[in-house]
């Protein structure tokens, strides 16, 4: 582990203490818990990301009906003129 040093306001302190406390653990140990939840949630995997586009993939409708854009998505591409 790496000792560092950090500046809270009272409140977190206060709120830190409370936590630690109640979960049974060291004010060090409520901090790094802390972080890794907030460095989790930051960045998800690529595994979830895919996940989340499978889930969007056919998931919206063309407001114009067109139903054959994945297999004339050359087409499409061309008349838009990219």
């Amino acid at each position: 582990m790496v000792r560092t040093q950090i500046q809270l306001t009272e409140s977190q302190v206060r709120r830190l203490r409370d936590m630690a406390r109640d979960a049974g653990i060291s004010m060090s140990e409520a901090v790094r818990r802390c972080i890794e939840k907030a460095l989790g949630e930051g960045s998800p995997g690529r595994g979830v990301l895919y996940a989340r586009a499978a889930g969007l993939a056919g998931s919206v409708e063309d407001p114009a009906g067109a139903t054959d854009v994945a297999s004339d998505h050359d087409r499409y591409l061309e008349e838009t003129g990219e």
